[in-house]
């Protein structure tokens, strides 16, 4: 993993909200990323985590171009060694490198197109970014779908006749039918039954091992991050306030947001009693996030400095980077670790 695929800097996304009450007021915004950066090594799993409405779904969605920036930067590194900017790009000028970059989504019940058939959906990658036979499109569809676990002979039927989990597998093999480099993985498996969750994961990584894919998995269950990722960003109001290798952030989190997020991990173990660490308080309005550190409202350690001073993100460990004012300071609890204070 030491060659960088993609950088990240400095990206924005602001959404415009109108006002409801008066008819000629001047629109106001959202800012809903909030200069997220952030580097990715060709073959690695950076997962990003957090609530809800933190911004996860949002950067996946950038980044791949489902939705545009606001400003900022998103480099993507060619096989060639070229910088192209995907955000500077426009039609026929990001079309040549779709084929690289794919997203599999959230819910395979409504990502999946009701009137198309497998076989349908797995080849229109291939038909929109290649010049094929209808041979060679035949046995790509075929390679593809033999390695995602699909039976061949049902490629002419329809999604309504499929599980979950193997609609799942039909919107994989549409996303590496092309051959990406970089897959955007959107909570993925978080629509599936717990035995299905475990058999896409595997897959995942499977395929991963043998395409050389570099995934970007967004999701809420940290159980499924623990173990599937390389690195891990956590997200809190449209910043990255801790990002690091994955044993590291779970065995000796830096910021207290994701001490907290670690604290909700169940343990396999029915008889172990855990100490769950609730926040007090509501989510922050990203429309009028608080002065300083955006987490200290809801923060047991903080100071009048959290309060008046927003933090950077910086080193704080080997890989390790924390947005916390205190992050040397703390011996935070990770997982099957006791509670220090500070």
């Amino acid at each position: 993993m030491s060659k960088r695929i993609l950088d990240v800097n400095n990206l924005n996304k602001d959404f415009q909200v109108k006002s409801k009450t008066k008819l000629f007021s001047k629109p106001s915004y959202i800012r809903v990323l909030n200069n997220v950066s952030f580097e990715l090594m060709e073959g690695e799993t950076l997962s990003i985590v957090g609530e809800s409405g933190c911004g996860k779904t949002t950067l996946g969605r950038c980044i791949v171009r489902g939705m545009n920036a606001s400003s900022g930067e998103v480099l993507y590194h060619t096989e060639g060694g070229e910088q192209v900017n995907f955000l500077g790009l426009q039609g026929k000028e990001f079309k040549k490198y779709r084929k690289d970059i794919q997203m599999i989504f959230q819910d395979p019940y409504s990502s999946l197109s009701p009137r198309m058939s497998v076989y349908d959906i797995i080849s229109e990658p291939l038909i929109a970014n290649f010049k094929l036979s209808k041979a060679e499109v035949d046995e790509k569809v075929t390679e593809i779908a033999q390695k995602t676990g699909l039976n061949v002979s049902y490629l002419k039927r329809y999604p309504h006749a499929f599980s979950g989990g193997q609609r799942q597998r039909i919107a994989i093999a549409r996303a590496l039918v092309s051959k990406p480099r970089l897959i955007v993985c959107d909570e993925a498996v978080s629509a599936l039954d717990v035995s299905i969750k475990a058999q896409i994961i595997n897959l995942l990584k499977d395929l991963q091992q043998q395409l050389q894919i570099t995934y970007i998995f967004i999701s809420h269950d940290l159980s499924i991050v623990q173990n599937i990722s390389d690195r891990v960003a956590v997200m809190h109001l449209g910043k990255i306030v801790e990002l690091a290798p994955v044993d590291s952030l779970f065995d000796h989190p830096k910021h207290p947001y994701t001490e907290a997020l670690l604290s909700a991990v169940p343990e396999p173990d029915p008889h172990l009693k855990k100490d769950r660490i609730i926040l007090e308080g509501e989510v922050p309005n990203p429309a009028n996030p608080p002065s300083g550190c955006h987490f200290h409202p809801r923060c047991a350690y903080k100071t009048d400095k959290c309060m008046q001073q927003e933090p950077e993100l910086q080193l704080v460990g080997d890989h390790h980077y924390a947005a916390c004012h205190y992050a040397n300071e703390f011996t935070l609890r990770g997982v099957n670790h006791e509670s220090q204070d500070k």
